[in-house]
């Protein structure tokens, strides 16, 4: 049965000087590494059990019938600094499906290429692909993997690496930066069709630019929470990597913790922390006030909006601090807050900085006898325990508030790294094994309990990188 695919394609109809049609450049020998046959089903793609098929379609082979496939403009501010044109320079947008993007990742160059070659080597798509299912095993907002397929040709990057192509799916791809592209050419037209295509596909509640902001910034604020109760680190939340669907996207320099500490980087092209663990909310905050900036045009009186604009943006610090309080409570089983609480939670953050305890494995384990094993000084967890336990007894079923906050499994950077490796020589079983372990990051099964292990010093990853 030949590949079917409902294929929608609204995104053509903005002006065309936000995107180029472009196709994807096709591969030498393309080879199904993944597919994942559960989304398929749900976005109704029917005909998935054809593997060559699947390998030419999802590795830019052949276009599928109803397919309209582009490349979309957008700018950003890249570590602060401003980069007025950017856009898909290794990736295609094939078209919607039942509202959501089917896009193939490091499927050859495009107009918006520069200088790069736009491919992919196979560590980085696998990575996303893990990363982005289990994130969206975990419950947080998340682009998702439908296919990883291998092109039968190698790419030069430090290395002669094997080459693949990934396929993105996300309830968009628009970013703050598409909305800058536009406001930094002072194209109202553009900018007004944007919008309103942005709030009839996301949030069609919104009538006015106040109301839209306030949704992305909620989103924004909820989506960099979960992040964080979870130990995750995008790693380059630049603008063009924040969706104004408050979809995480880019698993390019991300990781999860292994022992806290509230500063922690593995970007290897974060020098200066900007994008550390606990700097991601005030990251977001700057975000959203870019994108409140290029929002201004579309107000009939720009100085009431940038009053208003900036009320919004200032009221975001409290409304993240609010939300990951809350999160933080329920990760030790509180879930109706009293004075003192804070004092409480935050004691426990820094007795697990100070200790190097694991971040995943400590939440894991309160309420277990074995909580106090993360730490070197057990009789400080022992004391600090003695007043939790006193105050959860107050609570509502705790225990399970606490089983239903903290995974026991979580994608560990040296266990990708080694899924990584065993895939360049062809060995795909640890994709597999993680794939399975990852889908249900909750239960806690002797199957998978080698996989909730720290790193020992030599599996360490000290960094991460781009996935160019």
């Amino acid at each position: 049965m030949a590949l079917q695919i409902p294929f929608e394609n609204t995104y053509v109809r903005l002006p065309d000087r936000l995107f180029t049609r472009t196709h994807p450049v096709p591969v030498k020998a393309p080879e199904l590494l993944a597919f994942n046959h559960p989304l398929a089903r749900d976005l109704g793609i029917s005909g998935d059990d054809d593997i060559e098929e699947l390998a030419r379609v999802f590795g830019g082979n052949e276009i599928p019938d109803g397919a309209d496939p582009l490349a979309q403009l957008y700018a950003a501010h890249q570590f602060g600094h401003w980069n007025p044109q950017l856009g898909d320079g290794r990736a295609v947008l094939l078209g919607e499906v039942k509202g959501r993007d089917l896009q193939l990742k490091g499927s050859g160059r495009t107009p918006y290429s520069r200088n790069g070659d736009g491919r992919a080597w196979v560590g980085p798509v696998l990575r996303e692909f893990v990363v982005s299912e289990a994130m969206h095993a975990l419950g947080i907002p998340t682009t998702r993997a439908l296919a990883a397929v291998a092109t039968g040709e190698t790419i030069q990057r430090e290395t002669t690496l094997p080459g693949a192509v990934l396929t993105r799916v996300a309830s968009s791809h628009i970013r703050v930066g598409t909305f800058q592209a536009l406001a930094a050419r002072q194209d109202q037209a553009g900018l007004q069709a944007l919008f309103d295509y942005a709030c009839e596909r996301h949030y069609p509640d919104v009538s006015d630019p106040l109301g839209f902001l306030k949704a992305v910034i909620a989103r924004q604020a909820s989506l960099v929470s979960q992040w964080m109760s979870v130990g995750f680190i995008h790693g380059v939340m630049n603008t063009d990597n924040c969706a104004i669907s408050g979809e995480t996207i880019d698993y390019g320099p991300c990781a999860f913790m292994d022992a806290y500490h509230p500063m922690k980087v593995f970007s290897s092209i974060d020098r200066t922390g900007r994008y550390a663990y606990a700097a991601q909310a005030d990251i977001i905050v700057w975000n959203m006030a870019q994108l409140a900036t290029a929002l201004v045009p579309l107000m009939p009186d720009s100085d009431l909006a940038v009053e208003e604009f900036t009320k919004a943006i200032h009221a975001m610090p409290d409304l993240l601090q609010e939300q990951w309080s809350q999160t933080l409570l329920r990760k030790i089983g509180i879930r109706n807050a009293r004075k003192g609480d804070s004092e409480l939670s935050a004691s426990l953050l820094q007795m697990m900085t100070d200790q190097g305890a694991d971040f995943t494995n400590t939440f894991a384990a309160l309420g277990t006898d074995t909580a106090q094993d993360q730490f070197v000084d057990r009789d400080a967890f022992e004391s600090w325990a003695r007043t939790w336990r006193n105050r959860i007894e107050a609570e509502d079923d705790p225990y399970g508030v606490m089983r239903a906050t903290n995974p026991v499994l979580i994608p560990r950077n040296h266990r990708i790294e080694q899924m990584i490796q065993a895939a360049v020589t062809g060995d795909m079983a640890p994709f597999s094994r993680l794939m399975q372990a990852l889908s249900a990051p909750f239960d806690d099964t002797s199957e998978f309990a080698d996989l909730r292990r720290p790193p020992l010093e030599n599996e360490r990853v000290r960094a991460t990188f781009c996935g160019t």
